[in-house]
C-alpha cells in the first residue's frame, strides 16, 4: 500500500532540467513506498500557484512537491519570480494544512549550477515526506 500519494506542478521552462528533477521525484517517492499520482505541468514557476491549489483541494492528495529551475538572466526577474513563488507556496501550504515542497532551485544560478541540482526533485520528495510523518504526529 502507498504511504503517501503526492502531486506534482513541474515548469516547462527550462523543461529538458525540470524532466530531470521530475525522473528523481519518481524514483525516490518510489523508494519511500509513494506515489506521485498527479503531474500538471505549468508554464513557469511563476505559474505553479493556481495549480498547486488545485492538487491541494483534493482529497487524495497527501503533499504537493513543486519543481523548477530559476536561471540568472540579463534582469532582476529571475529574482522576482523565485521570491513570489515560494511565499505563495508557503502561504498555499498554510491554508489548505498540507506540506508544498519547494524543489525549485535559483534564483541567482546560471545554467550549469542549474545542472548540478537537479537533485531538488528529490529533495522535495524528502521533505515532503518528513513533513507528512511529522504532521501525522501532532
Amino acid at each position: 500500500m502507498t504511504k503517501y500519494k503526492l502531486g506534482a506542478v513541474v515548469a516547462e521552462f527550462n523543461y529538458d532540467l525540470t524532466q530531470m528533477m521530475l525522473g528523481l521525484a519518481k524514483e525516490e517517492a518510489k523508494s519511500r513506498d509513494c506515489e506521485i499520482t498527479k503531474i500538471v505541468t505549468v508554464p513557469g514557476v511563476f505559474d505553479m500557484a493556481l495549480a498547486i491549489k488545485k492538487l491541494l483541494e483534493k482529497d487524495e492528495i497527501d503533499a504537493v512537491i513543486t519543481l523548477g529551475a530559476v536561471i540568472e538572466g540579463a534582469t532582476d526577474h529571475d529574482q522576482i519570480v523565485a521570491q513570489h513563488a515560494s511565499r505563495k507556496i508557503a502561504d498555499l501550504s498554510l491554508e489548505y494544512n498540507k506540506p508544498v515542497a519547494l524543489g525549485i532551485s535559483g534564483p541567482g544560478m546560471t545554467r550549469l549550477d542549474a545542472h548540478k541540482r537537479v537533485d531538488y526533485g528529490k529533495r522535495a520528495v524528502e521533505a515532503a515526506i518528513k513533513m507528512c510523518d511529522r504532521l501525522s504526529e501532532i
